[in-house]
């Protein structure tokens, strides 16, 4: 294992550093550096930028209009977006989705989907978790019946990430009752605008709607809209899983925001103080040592080893390392921290404000926010059964 990287590999970050730099509008990077809450406008902005230079897709193969990059280059490319502040490329299409209709789905499908996904115009969402269906995805209950060259579609699915946005979303469905739950789940597309789909924001604890429930009443779909074979969506849904290995622990955008801790810590004055500055330096820490486990994994990816199948580690280290940071920033603002006002502070309010100029970022929202993240993905729980199941024997 060697985890310099080459003089090819540099200057690739380079090169990608630079295009960054160049493109990247600097009203976006102003709001991800501060934790200003990010339009679908603002998304799309850079997603389609992205496109077209070809790059929303930076993982895809050649074949596909993707670059072709190896696993190093697609972490280094990560990293320098991450870094350079733009906004984390929202998944559900190109990370997702894209590579089941690349491994499972026809031509036809490949032909009609993935141009749309590729060049950031059409916004994708995922519909896996249900209500008493999130960690356990083999107990959906979300019914499509086959009616000649259609399904009905009836059912509901929660926690849909920026769902008001979304224009399709891809669904685990059940087709089956018979044998194992598992076999019985089919992998279906679905047009957002079709009749009979509703769209119900969630109000969080920071006052955001960043999910939302879909309901689906005798919604028909297209039957060629079913990705591969009848009832082997599982099998679809454990790939598409595959895709997030290191990109779920997040380690790029943990980095970014340690140094926005330290800006933070620093404008308050508790930078100084040597008990604080020690659990930086213990988030310090724990963020290159997550660093060096996602290394790891690449490096066995780029010489042809069998990768480690570590995706629950890096899931529970990088989300706790999420909440940590957020944890942190609150705390060196103090009761600076608490006032929920987005809406104040992107109108360009220049209020006085007794704590430090960095302080007015929603670090308390930012907060509550990050709690979500030990629950979904699975929640932490479900990954250390999975970790001692299948890493520990």
């Amino acid at each position: 294992m060697d985890l310099a990287f080459t003089p090819e590999e540099q200057a690739f970050r380079e090169e990608i550093r630079a295009w960054v730099r160049a493109n990247l509008p600097a009203d976006i990077s102003h709001k991800v550096h501060n934790a200003l809450q990010l339009t679908r406008d603002d998304h799309q902005r850079w997603a389609k930028i992205l496109g077209k230079k070809g790059w929303l897709g930076w993982g895809w193969p050649k074949q596909f209009g993707g670059p072709g990059w190896n696993a190093i280059q697609k972490h280094l490319f990560e990293e320098e977006n991450a870094l350079a502040g733009a906004p984390r490329v929202i998944p559900f299409g190109p990370v997702m989705v894209a590579p089941v209709i690349m491994a499972f789905g026809s031509p036809e499908q490949q032909q009609r989907f993935l141009p749309g996904i590729a060049s950031g115009e059409v916004w994708w969402s995922q519909g896996y978790s249900e209500p008493g269906s999130g960690s356990d995805l083999a107990s959906v209950k979300t019914r499509a019946e086959r009616q000649g060259d259609k399904y009905i579609v009836n059912g509901q699915k929660t926690w849909t990430t920026l769902g008001q946005y979304g224009e399709w979303i891809f669904c685990l469905v059940r087709t089956s009752n018979e044998g194992k739950p598992q076999t019985g789940i089919s992998f279906l597309l679905i047009d957002m605008k079709s009749k009979g789909v509703t769209v119900r924001p969630i109000k969080l604890l920071d006052g955001e709607c960043e999910v939302n429930e879909v309901f689906f009443d005798n919604v028909e779909v297209p039957a060629e809209n079913l990705i591969g074979e009848e009832n082997k969506g599982w099998t679809y849904a454990k790939h598409l899983l595959s895709h997030e290995r290191t990109n779920i622990a997040d380690v790029n955008r943990a980095k970014r925001e340690l140094e926005r801790l330290k800006r933070i810590a620093k404008a308050e004055g508790v930078y100084e103080d040597v008990r604080f500055r020690d659990e930086i330096a213990k988030l310090e820490v724990d963020v290159v040592a997550l660093e060096m486990l996602v290394l790891r994994v690449l490096s066995a990816e780029k010489s042809g080893k069998n990768s480690l199948d570590i995706a629950g580690l890096l899931k529970i280290r990088g989300s706790e390392i999420q909440q940590r940071y957020a944890e942190l920033m609150m705390l060196a603002a103090g009761p600076y921290a608490l006032p929920l006002i987005r809406e104040a502070m992107e109108a360009g309010w220049q209020g006085d404000y007794p704590g430090g100029l960095l302080a007015n970022a929603p670090l308390a929202s930012t907060y509550f926010n990050m709690r979500k993240t030990t629950i979904y993905g699975g929640s932490n729980e479900v990954q250390r059964n999975i970790v001692a199941q299948t890493i520990l024997g």
